[in-house]
């Protein structure tokens, strides 16, 4: 049976704001660590959208609910809880009081399953301090509906409130502004912390953590946030943090989210950052040490405006967050480092979207820019496509409509949308509208192949490639040396590169033949790259060694993924153990005993790719 979308505007939630919207959130919960859950109750604002509307359709996922009613008059309301699947949950419809006015506000009294999607308890023992418990949300895609009763779609946006309740020693942080907090008035072990979110923003962006952290001044607008042990290394990784948001002010338009404060999260966190409003959430392998992976915080900072501000209607159009965020991101380093650098990126971009390409398969639809998401979990289709696929589209549009014009439009852009969400459809009509006197230059667009067609993009823009070109350079010597006599090459080769051209340099090996052996153990005494801590270039190194089917690159990599859980690097190093007979046994016991620990998201995943890889 073919599967069915969930809704007419979303194919992955089955709320129905076009009938009943939520304009208003407010959160009263207390966190429990001794059953790992979260208790109390929401109250949801909401407006009918035409007079014969009698119901509120949300989503919920894996949520007790114990009652509803009506807060204004306090009158008990029916309601119905359909059957659950596996990815999306369950349809939760509250019937609405016939006589009431358009908009009333429904109080519903819940508690969170311990197995809840957007949430991970770690233990004392799991944290780097080992004295106290830890939580940390992740909504994205579709997991806000495990935290709370919601209309778990991107294309409804909604200010909050919060009241979280947790144990007195332990710190709350949201994707809110802070506004205070007391001692429990019964419970002096417990502290009651209040936020607020003025700005509407889409269930998928409602965050929390709570754990012993440390906060240390980074810009007249930012802290960072961590457990003690690493707070002054973010601190310091993090310090250009101003001068990011400055260069995307100056690019866009003014920051409206007040604060922007880093979380850096334990190492089990799935993503490289989270674009959580206030608080953006990151992996701490971006803690290199010299600043170099800090792009990350571009990135997320981008988010500020493409994503959070102007927001995809729906998770098929996803590229139109990311693809616009990268190219964002990549704007900021042209900024701060110059335009060679913005090429240089672009073109190791380009080359992971071809890996990714190579990986799922060129005719997979998945692929597509706006791909087909009927009855298909998010999740599932989560790739470099609509980061890397969607930022070449916007490059190829700027070189073929001018720079400063595509800059100008692409403030524009920010302005007339900025609060709402749309559909690739809408994006492209603004963009005929504004650039109506360049209709025959869009027209020279293959809109279908871009949107529509699997694989890479139809076009690949021109990007300059000095700063790529000494990546190139060494590894033609490596890929032409024989390998009995290496004699040429020395510690002095990578001495003027950066640790991003270290990376490009490793990345472009793993795209060419296995190499033998026999260099890499000569690549390694002389560049000593095992002992590398960056975890981009320790990420590369080890993959070339496993396609190499070097026995030596078997623990680190098992030691890789068992030390964090960032997506990126944890399920292609799995894919790569599971496809080699003489590491596969091994990448399997270490995923059982890992799996405990992992975020669910993370497991889920890297178990369809173990799955997939026996077929």
């Amino acid at each position: 049976m073919e599967a069915a979308r969930l809704s007419p505007g979303d194919p992955n939630s089955f709320s129905r704001p076009d009938l009943c919207v939520v304009r208003r959130i407010h959160l009263n919960l207390t966190v429990n660590f001794a059953l790992n859950i979260l208790s109390g109750s929401v109250d949801l604002s909401v407006e009918r959208q035409r007079n014969d509307v009698h119901s509120v359709v949300l989503d919920a996922k894996q949520l007790t609910i114990e009652e509803v009613h009506h807060l204004e008059t306090g009158k008990t309301l029916k309601y119905t809880l359909d059957g659950a699947t596996a990815s999306f949950g369950s349809k939760f419809e509250i019937h609405l009081p016939t006589e009431s006015p358009e908009c009333i506000t429904v109080r519903i009294k819940y508690r969170t399953s311990s197995n809840a999607s957007a949430l991970q308890w770690l233990k004392s023992e799991q944290t780097a301090g080992k004295k106290h418990p830890y939580l940390f949300s992740q909504c994205q895609a579709i997991h806000a509906r495990s935290i709370l009763p919601c209309q778990d779609t991107p294309s409804v946006k909604a200010p909050y409130t919060a009241e979280i309740c947790v144990p007195a020693d332990l710190v709350v942080l949201m994707s809110a502004v802070r506004s205070g907090s007391v001692l429990h008035a019964e419970d002096s072990t417990l502290r009651l912390h209040k936020f607020e979110q003025k700005v509407p923003i889409p269930s998928y962006l409602i965050a929390i953590v709570v754990g012993a952290l440390e906060s240390r001044k980074i810009g007249p607008r930012s802290h960072v946030w961590s457990e003690k042990e690493f707070v002054d290394a973010a601190a310091y990784e993090f310090s250009e943090t101003e001068e990011m948001l400055k260069a995307g002010e100056e690019l866009l338009t003014p920051y409206v989210w007040g604060i922007y404060d880093l979380l850096v999260l334990p190492p089990s966190f799935p993503f490289g950052g989270m674009e959580n409003p206030c608080i953006t959430f990151v992996t701490p392998t971006l803690l290199a040490g010299d600043k170099s992976l800090a792009n990350v915080i571009a990135h997320e900072i981008a988010h500020s405006w493409t994503g959070n501000l102007v927001t995809n209607a729906n998770w098929e159009h996803f590229w139109l967050n990311e693809g616009h965020t990268v190219f964002v991101e990549r704007k900021i380093a042209s900024r701060m480092a110059g335009e060679k650098e913005r090429d240089f990126e672009a073109l190791g971009g380009w080359k992971e979207l071809q890996g990714t390409i190579d990986s799922m398969g060129a005719d997979n639809k998945l692929t597509n820019l706006v791909p087909d998401l009927t009855g298909v979990d998010p999740d599932d289709a989560f790739s470099t496509v609509p980061y890397e696929k969607g930022f070449n589209l916007l490059v190829h549009l700027e070189q073929l409509l001018g720079i400063a014009e595509f800059e100008l439009w692409l403030k524009h852009y920010i302005q007339t949308m900025q609060y709402k969400s749309l559909k690739t459809g809408e994006w492209k009509d603004m963009l005929y509208s504004y650039f109506s006197d360049k209709k025959t230059l869009l027209d020279s667009v293959d809109w279908d192949a871009w949107f529509n067609t699997p694989g890479m993009p139809p076009i690949k823009p021109q990007y300059d490639t000095t700063l790529s070109d000494a990546c190139t350079g060494l590894r033609e010597r490596w890929v032409r040396a024989d390998e009995t006599d290496l004699q040429a090459f020395s510690k002095d080769d990578i001495k003027e590169m950066s640790s991003k051209q270290l990376r490009e340099f490793l990345a472009q090996l793993f795209m060419q033949e296995p190499m033998p052996i026999a260099k890499l153990e000569a690549m390694d005494q002389l560049y000593d790259l095992s002992t590398v801590k960056n975890s981009e270039i320790r990420f590369r190194w080890i993959r070339l060694g496993l396609k190499a089917h070097w026995q030596k690159s078997i623990q680190p990599a098992l030691g890789m993924v068992t030390e964090q859980g960032r997506m990126k690097f944890t399920r292609p190093l799995y894919r790569d153990l599971f496809s080699w007979d003489e590491s596969r046994a091994a990448g399997l016991q270490t995923l059982e005993k890992n799996r405990p620990f992992m975020h669910s998201t993370t497991a889920g995943l890297v178990t369809k790719d173990l799955n997939a890889n026996k077929l």
